[in-house]
């Protein structure tokens, strides 16, 4: 490797390990406060929180890394630019498709771990994630209740509540259960209960209390008082089932599928790391900067061209998957048009290329 190549090299690696540090710091702190929201309304197990982040932060690294590798690409040649150093370059006879070498020597690592992360990780983290929420949604009832909270039952039926537990044999005080069957609502209070098993059932053994049962068909009433009272919490083991989404399906299997839905996650994935390719390049000639503008206007049309195209990824699986658009003219009008846009700005650089060099003007007239 030359001289040439490894000053480039250098600076785009410590400047691509800087941003990415930055954007994952700020995704993952924002995944932090959603999780944790999720985990003060009963929607998240508070102690898998950290897991939940890992996993979210698994499925959304190749999205981060693109746009760390875009930045640093184009923070490292902007620099060279307002420092004069790529006029330096230019006057010893290097053009600016010389760059592309030490470029792609930069950027195929990060491509290639952007692709596997596409293609396995992005399928695997959505699949553990939707599993471990499954798995929260499907335990007991009890195990849902939160002191202090009304806490709606899994299947929909019975509303808890309890005033607090005490750390001994799980006991809980002030208990209140409403459960609603058809036009017969029961209510049943009581001054403590605590878990009890009996095979495959799982009871709350209630002390104390009463229930009462009102049936809105007759308005008839009928209250019971109790000194003990087993209610029934599970009626049986429960079975977590996962309704795999295309988002959770594997790449092979998007691949063997023909639903429309299945191939704009799979038009999702394989863009992500083309998108890398093409804005890599993209990213050197958009780092060409006015020294009197600054290196603030190349990375704010660095943030509009990813912000553009990621959403254009987006926009194409929901077409794909509603039907309005195929697989390959969403292809080829996405990444076909970026790459297009690519080579003929690299023509125009090399070979100042214009538009009004391939049209006659007319010829003046004499007089």
């Amino acid at each position: 490797m030359t001289i040439f190549q490894k000053s480039i090299h250098k600076e785009l690696l410590r400047n691509f390990g800087g941003s990415t540090v930055i954007l994952f710091t700020i995704v993952m702190t924002i995944m932090l406060i959603r999780i944790l929201g999720q985990a003060s309304k009963g929607k998240a197990d508070p102690s898998e929180v950290i897991l939940l982040i890992a996993l979210n932060g698994i499925g959304n690294a190749a999205p981060i890394l693109t746009l760390s590798m875009f930045v640093s690409i184009v923070y490292t040649f902007s620099r060279m630019y307002l420092d004069s150093e790529m006029i330096i370059w230019f006057s010893s006879g290097l053009s600016l498709s010389k760059f592309l070498k030490p470029l792609w020597q930069f950027c195929w690592p990060g491509i290639l771990v952007i692709a596997l992360l596409a293609v396995f990780a992005w399928p695997w983290s959505n699949t553990q994630t939707q599993y471990l929420k499954d798995r929260f949604e499907k335990r007991s009832d009890i195990e849902r209740v939160a002191p202090g909270q009304f806490q709606e039952s899994a299947s929909n039926q019975m509303v808890f509540f309890i005033e607090k537990k005490k750390n001994d044999n799980d006991i809980a005080t002030s208990v209140f259960i409403s459960k609603i069957d058809d036009d017969i609502e029961t209510i049943t209070t009581a001054k403590s209960g605590n878990v009890e098993f009996s095979k495959a059932d799982k009871f709350l053994s209630l002390k104390q209390g009463q229930q009462t049962i009102l049936n809105h068909t007759t308005g008839e009433v009928r209250l019971t008082e109790f000194e003990s009272f087993n209610f029934l919490l599970d009626p049986a083991k429960r079975q977590i089932l996962t309704k795999f989404q295309s988002q959770m399906l594997s790449t092979l299997e998007l691949l063997q599928s023909s639903e429309r839905i299945n191939r704009g996650e799979l038009f999702w994935r394989l863009g992500l790391f083309i998108a890398a390719f093409n804005l890599a390049l993209l990213a050197v000639q958009l780092a060409s900067v006015n020294p009197r503008v600054g290196r603030s206007y190349s990375l704010a049309m660095a943030m509009l061209c990813f912000m553009g195209y990621y959403n254009m990824l987006t926009i194409g699986k929901r077409l794909i998957a509603d039907g309005t658009a195929t697989f390959g003219g969403m292809m080829l009008a996405v990444h076909g048009t970026a790459t297009l846009i690519v080579i003929l700005w690299y023509l125009h650089t090399e070979f100042n290329l214009h538009w009004r060099r391939f049209v006659s003007s007319p010829m003046p007239q004499n007089q």
